[in-house]
């Protein structure tokens, strides 16, 4: 896990996105970007179903 608080790039995006196209668990894709499993709930949410890394960027 990463310290502190860190915000997510779109490297991050695009792994996240991967991640859930092969079918990774939360737990999973949060312990491979390092960021508590929360934040990638809340990553999901912003992407849209199914996640896109581009509509997360932007809905920055």
């Amino acid at each position: 896990m990463r310290k502190g608080a860190k915000r997510l790039n779109f490297a991050d995006r695009q792994q996240i996105e991967s991640m859930r196209k092969a079918g990774a668990k939360v737990t999973d894709i949060a312990q491979a970007v390092g960021v508590h499993r929360a934040t990638i709930y809340n990553e999901l949410k912003r992407g849209g179903e199914p996640y896109q890394a581009e509509t997360a960027q932007r809905a920055l």
